[in-house]
């Protein structure tokens, strides 16, 4: 496409994931890039991809682990000495950790993060800002995440970090409303990246419903380049989780993400699990179907009725206390139970049929 020629964009993270589908997107486009991130071959082999399939013109390398202190500042630095300017940041570079924090998570990967996800992304931010509201031109993209307005167990602090980068995005976004700079908060929901395999958090459940990169990226650079505060890729799934968050109470929220946060069940052992449980709703299918039947038998016309009455009340008793005690566990009896019960009640149904015929005749 070829229309913002002569342009730069800083992409941190750019070697992989979001990060380096972003980094296409502006090859496309004509930008000449800077590319930051911990490993220099790879990006060296990512850059002569953009110059051979988009005929990028500049493209930089900066091997740098932006967890490091003061990392922001020396990228910076080398971008000056180089007389880069850069049009657009992208903060994308960013990491996980699994986990409940109490026991699980090691301190010095969280400190590690912390300065990653905050500290460098707020002092990339300050340091290119001032230089785009100098020349009042420029556009910002920061990684934030659905996390960033919702509890997150077994991730906290990661989300906690997320949470920072939404508000402080959108805090700028309104410093600088009467400028030609924007700023614009990219909230996705999980992403089929490396990221769950190096946060330690690959067998979670959440795993199973992750979103395409490409689609991430493009709405991220759609939403940057109109201009937009915040962006949630996804469509309405996503946008009803982000309603969602800012109504329902957060121990309901903090619930749903643990529960979504969990690790995957072992499929042997819910095999069995299934297995026992239909067992279990046989056993009391059939010990419950000849209880009622001797009970039935024995009985004078008037007292069946009673026992019948009274059969339905105790077997709706069940029903409920079943149905709470086993909701999430053993759907598998609940299931057959409800079967069961069914097949009891059409039963009784046409013996009490039987009986109105006995005591009319």
């Amino acid at each position: 496409m070829n229309a913002e020629t002569g342009k730069t964009a800083l992409i941190t993270g750019a070697s992989s994931g979001i990060g380096q589908e972003l980094a296409k997107l502006f090859a496309k486009d004509g930008y000449n890039l800077v590319l930051v991130a911990r490993s220099d071959d790879k990006l060296d082999r990512l850059g002569e991809v953009f110059k051979n399939n988009y005929g990028t013109e500049q493209v930089t390398v900066i091997g740098k682990d932006l967890s490091s202190e003061d990392a922001a500042q020396d990228v910076y630095n080398q971008v000056k000495a180089k007389g880069i300017t850069v049009d657009v940041l992208v903060n994308d570079a960013g990491v996980g950790l699994y986990g409940l924090f109490a026991t699980d998570t090691d301190w010095e990967r969280e400190k590690a993060m912390i300065h990653l996800n905050v500290l460098t992304l707020t002092q990339m931010t300050k340091l290119f800002l001032y230089d785009m509201l100098a020349r009042n031109e420029g556009k910002i993209l920061n990684l934030a995440s659905l996390l960033s307005i919702t509890p997150s167990p077994l991730m906290a602090v990661y989300a906690g970090t997320k949470a920072y980068v939404y508000n402080f995005t959108q805090s700028l976004a309104n410093e600088l409303k009467d400028t030609n700079v924007s700023i614009t908060a990219l909230l996705p929901n999980a992403t089929d990246t490396d990221f769950f395999n190096k946060a330690g958090a690959e067998n979670t459940k959440v795993t199973d419903e992750v979103q395409d990169p490409v689609m991430v990226a493009k709405a991220g650079y759609d939403a940057l380049m109109a201009g937009k505060s915040k962006i949630v890729p996804g469509g309405l799934k996503n946008k009803s989780y982000e309603v969602m968050a800012y109504v329902a109470p957060q121990e309901a929220l903090a619930s749903l993400m643990r529960n979504k946060m969990e690790q995957k069940p072992d499929p042997k052992a819910e095999e069995e699990s299934s297995t026992i449980a239909w067992g279990i709703g046989i056993g009391i299918a059939v010990l419950a179907g000849v209880a009622l039947g001797l009970a039935y038998a024995n009985t004078n016309a008037l007292d069946r009725a009673r026992y019948r009455y009274k059969a339905k009340s105790f077997g709706d008793s069940i029903s409920d206390t079943l149905s709470s005690v086993f909701d999430n566990v053993v759907d598998s009896v609940v299931d057959a139970y409800k079967t069961t019960k069914a097949k009891a009640g059409a039963v009784i149904n046409e013996s009490e049929e039987e009986l109105e015929e006995e005591v009319v005749a």
